[in-house]
This record gives structure tokens, C-alpha cells and sequence, in this order.
């Protein structure tokens, strides 16, 4: 069986998976497409926008439209009182601190009802059954389903329901899914290692230090696990300023930039990388 020759893995990261993008553009214009997309949480959508066959501007353009500041702001009032009385409010497990009407009508409009078997590029999207905890693989079926259920991050967003399960981020169970690219001669990752609070000086910031420490070594593992299985991969270690925050939309084209010239400086690796593996 033929394997895929370039599978681009975009992991989770807010708005700074964007910079996937503009890796894309740089490959194709080198005649290195990535014939294999793999993404997650924020890097579903964009990784999805790469796969619809779009070019890596395309794609930029098709983000920035769908993803803007309002999407990450649209409060469900009720949800403080569900933390409050959750006996008497119904709190369950679809809690969400944002309304997702809009997010869902954003991604519908974007991909419709094109299906996996629709897109140009083959495509997977990580994502965590929420009841078990597991990873899931879509790879068929609604593009927009699988996007929607990728991004729902816990407790901001509500679990997506797909064919009666209920699915949520998979950024919880695999925030880099380097493994689902393993039938690829190269692996081109895009990934980012969250930020830990400075200080800890309230209840929100100890829960994000607990989160990021365990999605940050979470990733590592997943890395470290494909490299013992003998994946020939190259990640991408960007130049991002960190004052750049997970849903700073407009900072979207500035990172789009940033991996165009990571993308430039890595062609002869990338080359020199195929150069071997057909050589072997």
C-alpha cells in the first residue's frame, strides 16, 4: 500500500495554529502540498480550510471571516447560575459558559454539508468522546460536525452530539495527533506548548496551571511516542510572541507571516528528509 509522502499535523493552540496556514502556502509553492491533514481543537478548523483544497491564503481569508473576536463572547448568562444552584438550575454535563449558536453557524456556513469523502486532501480530526474520556478519529462524515466537536472546549463551550455521543476538544486527550499521520513518509507538526500564569493568585490561574502542565506534557508524550515508533518528523518551532492570546483574532494574519519564513527556512530540511526516505 502507496503511503501518504507529507501529512501536516496541526495541533491545538488558539489563533497561533494559524501560522499552519502559511506553512501550507510556503509547501505548495515549493511542489510540497501536504497530501495528508491532520488536525485538532483550533487546528480542525484551519487544518479543514487546508483539506476544502483552499491555498493557504484562501484559507487565511475563509478563518478571519469565521473566526472573529465576537465568537469567543457570546455569554450564557444562566451558566452563573448553574454554578451557583446547579441543584436547582439542571447543571449537567452540556454546561457551557458561552452560547456556541453562533460558532455553529459560522462553521455551517464555512464547510455546509461537505463530507470527508468530499474534501481534496484527506483529512482527520482529532476529538475526545466525552463520556469515556477517549480519543476519536473523524475521518468520515460531516466536515463541519467534526470541526464543531473538536473545538468545544470544556466548560467554555458545550459537547457536541454526533450520531447519539457526545464529543468534546481534543486537545484533552491528544493536543498533537502526530500518531494519526503515521502511514506518512514525513511528518510537518505544528504545535505549542501552553504558557503556565506567572503567578498564582487566584482559583482561575491554579486551574490553568493544572490544565496547560497536563496538556503540555500530554503533547510531549504523543511526540515522543510516534518518534519511538520510527516517524520521520520535523516540527516547527515558531517564533511567536507570546503576548499573542489563544483567541487574538486579529493577530491571525501577523502569524499567518510568521509561518511563511519558518516554512522558508525549513525547505532543505524538508527535502533533504524526502531525499532519504525514497533513498532507504
Amino acid at each position: 500500500m502507496s503511503r501518504e509522502r507529507i501529512a501536516l499535523v496541526l495541533g491545538s493552540g488558539g489563533v497561533r495554529s494559524a501560522a499552519a496556514l502559511g506553512i501550507a502556502e510556503v509547501l505548495s509553492e515549493a511542489g510540497l502540498a501536504p497530501d495528508l491533514v491532520v488536525g485538532c481543537s483550533s487546528g480542525a478548523l484551519f487544518g479543514a480550510c487546508l483539506a476544502m483544497g483552499w491555498s493557504g491564503r484562501e484559507s487565511l481569508a475563509a478563518a478571519t471571516r469565521l473566526w472573529t473576536a465576537e465568537l469567543t463572547g457570546q455569554k450564557r448568562w444562566r451558566a452563573y447560575l448553574e454554578l451557583v444552584a446547579p441543584k436547582l438550575t439542571g447543571f449537567g454535563a452540556e454546561f457551557a459558559l458561552r452560547d456556541a449558536r453562533l460558532i455553529r453557524e459560522r462553521i455551517e456556513r464555512a464547510f455546509g454539508d461537505t463530507k470527508f469523502s468530499d474534501l481534496r486532501i484527506p483529512l482527520r480530526i482529532a476529538a475526545t468522546e466525552a463520556a469515556s474520556g477517549q480519543a476519536f478519529v473523524f475521518d468520515r462524515g460531516r466536515v463541519a460536525d467534526a470541526v464543531r466537536a473538536s473545538m468545544a472546549v470544556p466548560f467554555l463551550f458545550p459537547s457536541v452530539e454526533i450520531d447519539g455521543r457526545r464529543f468534546t476538544d481534543g486537545v484533552t486527550s491528544d493536543p498533537l495527533p502526530v500518531s494519526l499521520a503515521a502511514d506518512a513518509q514525513l511528518v510537518l507538526s505544528v504545535g505549542f506548548r501552553g504558557a503556565l500564569p506567572r503567578r498564582v493568585d487566584r482559583a482561575t490561574r491554579l486551574v490553568a496551571q493544572v490544565t496547560t502542565t497536563m496538556i503540555n506534557n500530554l503533547q510531549l508524550a504523543r511526540v515522543r511516542a510516534a518518534e519511538a515508533a520510527g516517524a520521520r518528523m520535523l516540527h516547527f518551532d515558531l517564533d511567536i510572541d507570546r503576548r499573542i492570546g489563544l483567541w487574538e483574532t486579529a493577530a491571525m494574519p501577523r502569524i499567518f507571516d510568521v509561518g511563511c519564513r519558518a516554512a522558508r527556512e525549513q525547505l532543505p530540511a524538508i527535502r533533504r528528509i524526502l531525499d532519504l526516505t525514497l533513498a532507504a
